[in-house]
């Protein structure tokens, strides 16, 4: 008979140690942007941060430790500058890509230009 393992018994994953070069950093940040969410950019930030030195990204960032630890926590949801301050610190940028087309309900339309249309409708 297998025994199980209940979720709450496994170790929770730290990405830190396997953020060791550029390249890592780079395709680690790829994946969490993919995901689409807002929290998970902060604390994959947050892991980044550590792996660099907490103290040395917060004094490169221009915030204090304490605020760098709060703004890239697990659920958290920083304001655009504080990200944007992070990234430069950490000597990445987050580069805006276009999306592949989207089935549309309305054929021939964009996600963007079913909005105006809706718009002009209204």
């Amino acid at each position: 008979m297998t025994q199980r393992i209940k979720v709450t018994d496994l170790p929770e994953f730290d990405a830190t140690p396997f953020l060791d070069s550029e390249t890592a950093i780079a395709a680690y940040l790829t994946d969490i942007l993919e995901a689409d969410d807002p929290a998970l950019l902060a604390s994959a930030l947050g892991d980044i941060a550590r792996a660099r030195g907490m103290s040395k990204i917060a004094k490169a960032s221009g915030l204090t430790r304490e605020a760098l630890y709060k703004a890239l926590r697990t659920n958290a949801k920083p304001r655009y500058d504080t990200i944007t301050k992070v990234c430069g610190a950490l000597g990445v940028r987050l580069v805006a890509q276009a999306m592949p087309a989207r089935a549309s309900k309305v054929k021939g339309l964009t996600r963007h230009s079913r909005g105006r249309a809706r718009r002009r409708a209204a």
